[in-house]
């Protein structure tokens, strides 16, 4: 069957409108009801919220829902299940876990979490101890998770877990999907430096996890892992923005309505930053084009890298162009909040928050190297524990 071009999107978005008017029809029925038709993301399989229709397509369903201000699914809520969980449920996943997993992802049903780092593998990822023991049809699961945005609100999480002990550290892992809501998994807050604490640390003891809810094969996870890790690069650093979208808006807008505030520095590091910001938009755009033919590739590593360096940059400029008002602080309420935030409240809250933005989605420099490995050609870093069984390592 021949995939759906521009003009027949539009009528099939049509079509939706007119049987389920947003004006009308309930918000979880609308989006069911989308996904349903094929309209939640154009590219993905029909049966599992697409139409095999090319991803640069989506945009063009995208307008005509948002002209007649039809409902979202509250993408910044359920980020972590559309950008790393859906990408990589679909690659691996099983007919059986498609069908189970992707519409109550997308709808927001669900809201997952993401399972990887440790408190002694965060930026060595591939050391991760968490073990996964085989007891019939079910995996005994051990171990402890760090910095997992929204476990807190989540009902399902794309895990990692040590299958293998007696292998090197790269070869002996396995990824599952585990039920947050099971006995044995306790989440607790990890409060910022914000007041929030949107990142939770999460014990596992003794957690079963069905054989049939992991992804890829046995010990062969960290390959499974680096589709999630791709995506999230990508989703993280490379977010389709407006132009003086993102951090650098607030700041413009503040130059612009308080004149007072200028000096002929902070004009001219407010414009190379501006400047900055508009290239890493562009290339945010080449960067989605790219996707169009596939995979995300290392390229993203480099997005979220500008990311992370130009909202620290831009908000260490919005306090310093605030003066005395920069110094203040909204409020430090403890908070558990279901999305993550890096723009919102105040220049204060958007300076601490900026901060972790070089270290989640992979610190900076574990990405510096994989750009200049994997982007630049660069000499690999010598490393002596390739073929060391992860049992032997150093720890």
């Amino acid at each position: 069957m021949t995939a759906p071009d521009a003009a027949e999107l539009r009528r099939r978005t049509r079509e939706l409108l007119a049987a389920h008017p947003s004006a009308t029809t309930a918000r979880a029925d609308f989006l069911r009801a989308r996904f349903d038709a094929g309209l939640a993301w154009v590219h993905y399989p029909t049966g599992l919220g697409g139409l095999d229709a090319p991803r640069s397509l989506q945009p063009v369903v995208d307008a005509e829902l948002a002209a007649a201000n039809a409902p979202d699914n509250d993408p910044r809520r359920i980020g972590i299940g559309l950008g790393m969980a859906a990408p990589t449920v679909l690659g691996f996943g099983t007919e059986e876990q498609k069908q189970r997993f992707l519409r109550p992802l997308w709808v927001g049903e669900e809201v997952w979490c993401q399972l990887f780092s440790e408190p002694g593998a965060g930026s060595d990822l591939a050391a991760l101890g968490t073990r996964a023991v085989r007891d019939g049809e079910d995996w005994v699961v051990d171990g402890q998770k760090v910095w997992t945005s929204s476990a807190h609100v989540a009902r399902w999480a794309i895990l990692i877990a040590r299958t293998d002990p007696d292998v090197p550290k790269h070869r002996g892992i396995s990824y599952f999907i585990c039920d947050m809501t099971d006995p044995g998994v306790e989440v607790r807050p990890l409060r910022q430096i914000t007041g929030e604490a949107e990142f939770n640390e999460v014990f596992l003891t003794g957690v079963r996890i069905p054989d049939s809810r992991r992804l890829g094969a046995v010990g062969e996870g960290w390959k499974v892992a680096q589709t999630t890790l791709m995506n999230e690069r990508v989703s993280i650093g490379g977010s389709r923005i407006p132009r003086e979208g993102g951090m650098i808006g607030p700041v413009a807008r503040t130059w612009r309505e308080r004149p007072e505030l200028r000096t002929h520095d902070l004009h001219r590091r407010l414009l190379t930053l501006w400047v900055e910001a508009e290239v890493a938009r562009l290339a945010g755009e080449r960067l989605r084009q790219q996707l169009v033919a596939g995979q995300p590739g290392p390229e993203g590593s480099g997005m979220k890298l500008a990311f992370a360096r130009l909202n620290q940059e831009i908000s260490g400029l919005e306090v310093e162009l605030l003066g005395d008002d920069g110094l203040l602080y909204s409020d430090w309420t403890m908070r558990r909040p279901d999305h993550v935030d890096f723009t919102g409240r105040d220049a204060g809250y958007r300076y601490l928050r900026s901060k972790g933005n070089s270290i989640e989605g992979g610190t900076s420099e574990v990405l510096l190297n994989i750009v200049a490995e994997r982007v630049l050609g660069l000499p690999v870093e010598p490393r002596n524990d390739k073929d060391v069984a992860w049992k032997d390592l150093s720890r």
